[in-house]
Parts: C-alpha cells; sequence; structure tokens
C-alpha cells in the first residue's frame, strides 16, 4: 500500500496528541524519495517532540522502517509556528 506510511504516522500522532482531530499529514513524493509534513494543534508540537527529541526520533524511526519495507525513503517533517519554536527554545541565537 502506497500510503500506509502516512496512515501508521497519522495513527501514532493521534494517539498520544491532546488534540487528534487537528493532526493533519500531507504525504508528497519526489526524487528525493516521500515527505510526510505534519501540522498539529496549539500546543501539540512539544508531546510529539518530547523530552530532548526523544519522541520525534522514535517515531521517525518507525516511519523508516514503514518505508524501507516499501523501498521508500521517508522523512517526516513537523511544520511548526514560528512562535511555538521560540517557546519551546528550538531557535537559534547567536
Amino acid at each position: 500500500m502506497e500510503s500506509q506510511d502516512k496512515e501508521v504516522l497519522e495513527t501514532i500522532l493521534k494517539a498520544i496528541v491532546n488534540q487528534p482531530e487537528k493532526v493533519l499529514v500531507t504525504r508528497t513524493t519526489d526524487e528525493m524519495g516521500v515527505l510526510l509534513t505534519v501540522k498539529l494543534g496549539e500546543g501539540d508540537a512539544g508531546v510529539v517532540i518530547g523530552k530532548q527529541g526523544q519522541s520525534i526520533t522514535a517515531i521517525r524511526s518507525v516511519i523508516n522502517i514503514v518505508g524501507r519495507k516499501n523501498q521508500a525513503k521517508v522523512n517526516v517533517k513537523l511544520d511548526v509556528p514560528e512562535r511555538h519554536r521560540e517557546v519551546a527554545g528550538t531557535e537559534s541565537h547567536p
């Protein structure tokens, strides 16, 4: 199944966020592979990222396994608004 990676990602995210109805995963494909872009509800990015990025790293690992099963390189991108990055401390300061 071509979009199995998207379905697995949606299932994982909806199980861990506070606003599962706001989870939106968009799947695009190009010569580099598959890109799954994730939009979340207010405040859910921290839950998905986890302490020191451990949760998103684990999620990406699972999605990569699903992709390999289908001979595809799959990347997961969180589409987090800029102000949420500042709050989460992921913005780099000079």
